[in-house]
């Protein structure tokens, strides 16, 4: 696990080396534990190292390949290079390190692009061949590790980071308009762009291969999810699923470094935690809960810690834990915002204090995202647009993830600046780029769930990935994620709906903005992740697997209105505001006072507000 930044001068000027020094200094809390400068005439990248599989110099970066003309530097895990060094090493590759760079490397000059094809893992890379005077780039089918990159015509920047791509000389700071809009509407960025203007995000499946003399930039998507339900019978489905997830566990594992597991009293990391104890024996378990003492209603269900602590008692974990009170998030507000930087999905600064408490003990730790975007975990999601057809399926399930700001209300809320750069922006129309992607006429239930799945897991499950990571890097901590699999993704996206969902014909709506309202969703009627649920109950406890999940979320609707009041009063309220260079004063403050009486639950806006002025105080100087 590490982090990278590089740069190619299609000027053909030579980098200087002090360059790529500066741009990974940015990175050092990606990896403290070793760096490494390369340049090549008008190329030149470097890495910080985070030693998780070889911890002596052979693995360190930028590595070599067999001769001199190739070298890769990488982010990463690739889960199954042990069985590609078999491989490699009868086809008469020498390898001089235990690291699965020197295996990426490798397989890289033996297969081209094409290696991609063979990599069970996550991970971000670049590889310079010095003989093609070309740098290849590429990003795990999922975008569990991140990618940025800018080009100008002038240069081509890379990095794990923005901040990186920051350092580097005569790089502007500017809003992107357009992903300012789409944060506003879906409380995410669902195009490859990001909020600083002309900075991608190379999207997850996707590989550059860039040319240092003509400066062409070619892009390549060589993986998508694919949904080709196949009849099954549902006991042989429940002992597939089992087998992959405990081979995809398994295969997580390797490590030279101790690993724990998040253990929120959930399905999805109680099933990886009670594997991975069988696996190695002792096992150090994470949670954390929150401070009750002001929350009301569905909100006082938002603490697990009970449950997690049983099931670390049922499976003999060691186990730690904290709890979180409202002052927590204004404390620790501009370090997370520094280290997001790309602002997407919705609260995290919880899982941004697990994180830090689990790396106190550990370098690793496995995290169960995932485990609800392949096995249907957000059914009142799914059923929005499912009794539709056609145009009327794309619109009402839009209509859904406007999670923010609706369209009718952009003209109101940006600024009349803004709204001019931003009016002709259709997010109804990147929405629909996106489902273009599923590739499958909409003509029956099924078929508009599998789509409903395709887009959470290129969209939603991406955002979180890219938080995840963040989070954990920021104190240099490794997180895999198991069901994020080759080969469970895969079975996954054979099965028919009916082994994931229950209510499919006729069910209930829940708004996404109300409180718990996945634990009101599933006690009414207990649907969801239904072969998940069956194929785990032979390692999990029946009371964990029929049990309501509640997602790790910090009882925020009262805190807003409570403890958290003047904090957002003090940071959102004040006319002198950084946001109010974008954003319109009369729209934000009644949206607040909205919630602020009790008549709108606007928590999701209030933290997406909260987390934009702390960006542009951070990064727009």
């Amino acid at each position: 696990m590490c982090g990278f930044a590089g740069v190619m001068d299609f000027s053909l000027e030579a980098v200087p080396i002090e360059r790529i020094r500066r741009m990974t200094e940015t990175l050092i809390h990606r990896g403290p534990d070793a760096s490494g400068e390369y340049t090549d005439g008008a190329m030149g990248f470097g890495s910080r190292r985070l030693s998780i599989i070889d911890l002596t110099p052979a693995g360190h970066q930028p590595m070599p390949g067999r001769n001199s003309d190739t070298l890769a530097v990488y982010n990463g895990e690739i889960y199954n290079f042990p069985q590609l060094r078999v491989d490699l090493e009868a086809l008469g590759y020498p390898f001089h390190s235990r690291s699965d760079t020197e295996v990426l490397v490798h397989a890289y000059e033996e297969w081209g692009e094409d290696c991609l094809k063979r990599l069970n893992g996550h991970f971000a890379f670049a590889i310079w061949d010095r003989r093609k005077q070309q740098m290849f780039l590429a990003r795990d089918r999922f975008g569990a590790k991140p990618l940025y990159y800018l080009a100008d015509g002038r240069r081509f920047l890379f990095a794990s980071e923005v901040k990186a791509i920051l350092a580097y000389p005569d790089v502007k700071v500017r809003v992107s308009p357009q992903a300012l809009t789409e944060y506003f509407t879906f409380q995410n960025v669902i195009s490859d762009l990001t909020l600083f203007d002309g900075i991608h995000l190379l999207p997850p499946g996707e590989s550059l291969r860039v040319d240092l003399r003509s400066g062409a930039v070619v892009h390549r998507r060589y993986w998508d999810y694919k949904f080709a339900p196949e009849p099954i019978d549902a006991t042989e489905a429940e002992e597939e699923l089992y087998r992959l997830f405990e081979c995809a566990v398994t295969r997580q594992l390797v490590s030279d470094v101790p690993i724990a597991s998040y253990l929120s009293g959930g399905i999805d990391s109680s099933a990886i935690t009670a594997i991975a104890r069988r696996k190695i024996g002792r096992l150090s378990t994470f949670t954390a809960g929150f401070d009750m003492s002001s929350a009301s209603g569905l909100e006082l269900a938002f603490d697990e810690r009970a449950h997690s602590e049983a099931l670390a008692n049922l499976l003999k974990t060691e186990h730690y834990e904290m709890v979180l009170h409202a002052g927590d998030m204004e404390h620790i507000l501009p370090q997370l915002i520094w280290h997001l930087e790309d602002l997407r999905v919705g609260q995290c600064y919880p899982n941004f204090y697990v994180a830090r408490l689990c790396s106190k003990f550990v370098k690793v730790v496995l995290s169960g995202v995932g485990g609800d975007e392949l096995f249907a975990g957000y059914p009142w999601r799914y059923y929005r647009g499912a009794s539709h057809r056609g145009e009327a399926f794309f619109q009402n399930y839009y209509d859904f993830w406007q999670r923010l700001v609706q369209d009718d209300d952009k003209k109101s809320m940006f600024a009349p600046a803004v709204y001019k750069s931003v009016k002709d922006v259709s997010t109804y129309g990147l929405f629909r780029e996106v489902l273009n992607g599923y590739g499958r006429e909409i003509a029956t239930v099924e078929d508009a769930i599998n789509a409903s799945l395709y887009f959470e897991l290129r969209t939603f499950l991406h955002g979180l990935l890219v938080v995840e990571d963040k989070i954990s890097m920021a104190h240099s901590l490794e997180t895999r994620a198991p069901f994020l699999d080759n080969d469970l993704v895969d079975f996954a996206l054979r099965l028919p709906v009916s082994l994931k969902l229950r209510e499919v014909a006729d069910a209930p709506v829940v708004d996404e903005d109300e409180t718990g309202k996945r634990r009101l969703y599933e006690l009414r009627t207990g649907d969801g992740k239904l072969i998940l649920r069956r194929a785990v109950q032979r390692i999990v406890p029946e009371d964990v697997t029929g049990r309501a999940k509640q997602g790790f979320s910090a009882p925020d609707a009262s805190w807003f209105r409570g403890e958290s009041i003047e904090y957002v009063r003090a940071m959102l309220l004040d006319r002198d505001a950084r946001i109010y260079e974008y954003l319109q004063y009369d729209f934000v403050s009644g949206r607040i006072h909205e919630h602020l009486r009790g008549e709108r639950n606007h928590r999701l806006l209030i933290w997406s507000l909260l987390s934009f002025e702390w960006w542009l105080r951070s990064f727009l100087k």
